[in-house]
């Protein structure tokens, strides 16, 4: 296993820089760490941080089997690769940008933070800054008026590359050119920028009509070595760094040999299973049901001159159901689930198809632990390795990368 070795220099580096330093995050050092509620765990020191998560997931899921130690990060500050700012007015009319504070909609003020990437936070305070010499209104969810409603940026931490995506409540957009001069003077390093008009009253940031002010309307970044298309609207994993780390494991324990034919569910922008058609799969499917992501997913298989890889808009349970019943069935299963993992005709679905191999990539223990359960109990599958990677660090949140083979 090439991986496990590296891994394991990994994590004796970073044990031991954290070991020996004094470093310890208080409730202090974050203005608004009470208020917003995005960093539940800053009250605990990094190398603390890593032992309650390896904890918690060794709770859920030592059942199974041996849970590998958790990878963390060098430096985990200002790792998200992805800032979105919401946009308030109080009633002295001075112009507010921050996030929700946790489980409500009211905006808490920040300027800075220490999870988000330096550049994207000082264009949205540029933003807000502009606002008012542009005669630029907020939205008012109650009233549903106003003209900015939120704010993404998008960075490409291998290119540099930097999308600014203006969330309107209409699609008038006052005074357009002089303000995306004004902020191409400010930051001349932004790549593109995009105007989506979202005029619904929904708790969605992006609407669905989008305008190309300046630039190509996407950015692009590199990862395990191969390039990815970024729009507005697909997804994309917000800490690169720790991404790699995931991706490599997962592909570790695929352990690929160069003619299995690989499934990747709930593909996205096809990142997994490009990344799986470059480390020498036979062949690869990528289903997913978003078909923005979809669209840039074969783009990037393009752009990576990958010509045994393609990709299917469906819903990931669905086509799992269908291809169950074919003759001809995939090797290899690649799953990466949303939060609330996979449902039950998903699974039934992946033992009646009977690969091989199974990576399941996810995001909550406690569902991964649930469907764990399912799968084991109602197939003669076994769960070989766990390993969590800490891609959130100061958040509750936790990924897992998990083999499931048969016994």
């Amino acid at each position: 296993m090439v991986y496990s070795k590296k891994y394991s220099k990994i994590i004796l580096i970073i044990q031991r820089s954290f070991m020996s330093s004094k470093e310890n995050i208080s409730n202090g050092s974050c203005p608004v760490y009470k208020k917003c509620g995005g960093c539940q765990l800053q009250n605990l020191s990094y190398p603390e941080q890593l032992k309650f998560k390896q904890n918690k997931v060794e709770r859920l899921l030592r059942k199974f089997c041996k849970v590998e130690p958790i990878i963390g990060m060098e430096n985990p500050y200002h790792y998200r690769n992805k800032v979105q700012a919401a946009f308030y007015t109080d009633r002295r009319g001075k112009i507010i940008s921050g996030v929700y504070q946790s489980g409500t909609h009211h905006v808490v003020g920040i300027d800075s933070c220490q999870t988000e990437d330096v550049i994207a936070d000082k264009i949205i305070v540029a933003v807000r800054k502009l606002l008012p010499s542009f005669k630029m209104t907020t939205y008012n969810e109650d009233t549903g008026k106003g003209f900015l409603r939120h704010i993404l940026v998008k960075r490409g931490f291998a290119t540099n590359q930097i999308m600014l995506v203006l969330v309107t409540g209409t699609p008038v957009f006052p005074s357009k050119n002089n303000f995306v001069k004004e902020i191409l003077k400010q930051f001349p390093e932004i790549t593109t920028i995009v105007q989506n008009v979202n005029n619904y009253n929904t708790n969605l940031v992006l609407g669905d009509n989008q305008k190309v002010l300046y630039g190509k309307g996407y950015i692009e970044d590199i990862l395990c070595g191969c390039r990815f298309r970024i729009s507005p609207k697909s997804f994309y994993q917000i800490n690169p760094v720790q991404t790699e780390v995931l991706y490599n494991t997962a592909m570790e324990y695929a352990d690929l040999k160069g003619n299995e034919t690989v499934l990747d569910t709930y593909c996205g922008i096809g990142t997994i299973g490009i990344v799986a058609a470059q480390r020498g799969a036979g062949r690869v499917i990528g289903v997913e049901l978003n078909g923005d992501a979809v669209k840039d997913a074969i783009v990037n298989a393009r752009a990576n001159n990958l010509k045994n890889i393609r990709f299917y808009k469906g819903d990931a349970g669905e086509f799992m159901y269908e291809v169950s019943t074919e003759d001809e069935k995939p090797d290899v299963v690649f799953m990466d689930p949303p939060r609330a993992g996979s449902d039950t005709k998903f699974l039934d679905s992946l033992i009646k198809m009977s690969p091989k191999t199974v990576v399941y990539v996810s995001c909550n223990p406690e569902t991964l632990a649930r469907d764990l359960d399912y799968v084991t109990k109602n197939s003669d599958y076994k769960i070989s390795k766990i390993r969590p990677v800490d891609m959130f660090p100061h958040t509750a949140h936790i990924e897992c990368v998990c083999l499931i083979d048969r016994k």
